[in-house]
């Protein structure tokens, strides 16, 4: 069957793959298929990013959900966080971002929740790919006063501002923070939540035109964020994605502090007051090594997961626990919101800063990363690797040689046709030299 959906929703070049015919059908989709599945009202929350292209598939969105029956409430620009509790909120059948994130501005995408504000499953949107792609449309045309309605939610931010700062119980005053808000979604809320908790801040990004977003600031180029921190000789800074369900930051040295780094703070910081569920953080595969030793000296367990949040977010669900995410800054505080949330891990790392009077870089000074080398092998066919005896035989000789002290993984692109080599150590030059042979080694057998 044709693909849709992709790891987080739909997403491609506004205009070309993601069209208002695209944004039309699938929102008439959602209706039908989330109006079954909910027993709330019949509404649907609607809201999108910074890109030029945002109300023109917001415009054919809500067209598309109207048609179907639901009443639309579009909030305007605001986060994808504040989307999930939001929707959950609204106790209607579901809500919906438009963004693509951390990508350039031609992008843009869509992302769904259901009515209990957590991301569509993998088979939730299995079915709405179904009906997207067969000829005839199942979905229902009401009509007179049955047709949805459109209502305009001006107070939506502010709503969610409230809930964030609601989870902090700290004065920030004698703070300085620059917040690089990426031209993105968090450009009016991030700053005024920082604001009213007394802290002095430096706002940069956020000035969104349409095009902007994401260009050359925002937590995918940090280094724009670490030469404003220098510059103003910030006591800390913050920088978001797109979207704002992603945040790093960027202690008063000029050091970055990375998704690992944040999860160690905030796993340390929880466990100590006795609220880190199950004594465990969940995190994938593709996180630091350092981020186990710390875990080790802290008494916590760390948990892995296949790459992506909605993995993260699963094994969370399914045992229980309250915190995870990745290396890219995707964090989930579950007992406050149902993904990634930019701005609350940011006030979640201010808080333990205040706290306990330490600076970013003396919470972040028991976490040491390791070096970590990355192979990605071009290769005709993905599948076999797990089967290849050779690979094996090298597989297993380097694993004896890391023992100890550092790991390998290798696993197959879910899109392209490549294996990915990484290893992880305390050499880095010998780690090359491993990595090397391991990636040539497959490129042969694969060939």
């Amino acid at each position: 069957m044709a693909k849709l959906f992709g790891t987080d929703g739909i997403r491609g070049v506004a205009n070309r793959q993601l069209t208002p015919e695209v944004a039309f059908k699938i929102g008439r989709i959602a209706a039908y298929i989330l109006l079954q599945q909910s027993s709330g009202q019949r509404s649907f929350l609607v809201a999108r990013d910074t890109r030029i292209s945002g109300p023109m598939l917001e415009g054919a969105l809500i067209a598309g959900l109207t048609s179907a029956g639901v009443d639309v409430y579009v909030t305007g620009i605001i986060s994808t966080p504040a989307v999930a509790y939001l929707t959950k909120q609204l106790r209607g059948c579901g809500g919906v971002m438009i963004s693509a994130s951390h990508n350039a501005y031609p992008d843009n995408g869509i992302k769904f929740f259901s009515a209990d504000g957590f991301k569509l499953s993998d088979e939730v949107e299995a079915e709405m790919e179904e009906l997207f792609f067969q000829t005839t449309d199942p979905c229902p045309r009401p009509e007179a006063n049955a047709i949805g309605r459109v209502h305009m939610d001006n107070t939506a931010g502010e709503r969610y501002l409230q809930y964030v700062l609601s989870s902090v119980a700290i004065n920030l005053e004698g703070f300085r923070i620059v917040l690089d808000c990426a031209n993105g979604a968090a450009h009016r809320l991030a700053p005024k939540a920082f604001r009213a908790l007394g802290a002095e801040v430096i706002a940069v990004y956020d000035s969104p035109d349409g095009i902007n977003i994401n260009d050359n600031c925002g937590s995918t180029y940090p280094a724009a964020l670490i030469a404003m921190v220098q510059q103003h000789h910030a006591h800390v800074g913050f920088t978001f994605d797109g979207d704002a369900d992603r945040v790093l930051a960027v202690d008063g040295n000029g050091q970055l502090i990375d998704g690992d780094v944040i999860m160690m703070i905030l796993a340390k910081s929880l466990k100590e007051k006795g609220q880190l569920k199950q004594n465990t953080l969940v995190a994938t595969v593709m996180s630091n090594l350092g981020l186990e030793k710390a875990a080790q000296v802290h008494g916590f367990e760390l948990l892995r997961t296949k790459v992506g949040d909605r993995y993260v977010l699963e094994q969370m669900v399914a045992g229980g626990f309250c915190l995870g995410g990745e290396q890219s800054g995707h964090v989930i505080l579950l007992e406050h919101n149902t993904t990634g949330d930019g701005l609350l891990t940011a006030l979640q790392v201010a808080s333990v800063m205040a706290e306990k009077k330490q600076s970013l870089a003396q919470l972040a000074a028991s976490f040491t990363h390791y070096p970590q080398v990355l192979l990605n092998c071009l290769v005709n066919n993905r599948d076999g690797w797990e089967e290849n005896p050779r690979i094996q035989e090298a597989i297993a000789q380097t694993e004896a040689k890391l023992s100890g002290i550092g790991r390998l993984l290798i696993r197959a692109s879910g899109t392209e046709p490549l294996i990915r080599v990484m290893l992880e150590g305390p050499n880095e030059d010998q780690l090359h030299i491993m990595a090397q042979e391991m990636a040539d080694l497959i490129k042969r057998e694969l060939a």
